[in-house]
């Protein structure tokens, strides 16, 4: 039985909250690149940087947001199913000298960041590196922790988060399962 624990309104209001915060961290939006980590991360990531472009004047969304795919970077191929990889865009401007803010729908254990950052490694050097999360769940395997978490949800780890986003699924939700 799943129960839900976000609605879309509740989505909308911590993704508000995350670009608020990137941008104040960041002290605006230049040289700001947002990259989501594939599926989910990835559409975050284009919600985000519309979001800035809104709250900061003269910003276009499409040059600050790309997708970093980590398919072949993960640790743990052997031991599950391998997805189609999906291709790595960066915005025009690259990513050397750019703070660059990670995207993804949950944060658990930790080693789809690591990934990440081996991934973004072999396509450029940033200056800094920051990591936003709708969902924190707990349980690191590794030392990362997110700067920007949409609603942290302490979980066993015998549970589920499902993140559900209309693009995709047709439904707006965040729901625990298990």
């Amino acid at each position: 039985m799943a129960r839900i624990v976000l609605q879309q309104a509740d989505i909308t209001r911590a993704l508000t909250r995350i670009s608020h915060e990137i941008l104040e961290s960041n002290r605006g939006a230049a040289d700001l690149v947002v990259l989501g980590i594939p599926t989910r991360g990835s559409i975050l990531a284009d919600r985000i940087a519309r979001q800035i472009a809104e709250i900061e004047s003269g910003v276009d969304p499409a040059a600050l947001v790309g997708s970093l795919d980590i398919t072949m970077y993960r640790d743990d191929l052997a031991h599950h199913p391998v997805r189609t990889p999906a291709p790595t865009q960066v915005p025009r401007g690259g990513i050397d000298g750019k703070t660059v803010v990670l995207v993804d729908d949950v944060l658990y254990s930790g080693r789809t960041i690591r990934a990440a950052l081996d991934a973004l490694g072999d396509i450029g050097r940033p200056r800094a590196v920051r990591l936003a999360a709708l969902i924190d769940r707990g349980h690191r395997e590794l030392p990362i922790r997110a700067d920007f978490v949409g609603k942290n949800l302490p979980t066993s780890r015998e549970e589920r988060i499902n993140v559900r986003l209309s693009e995709i699924d047709g439904v707006e939700e965040v729901s625990i399962e298990g």
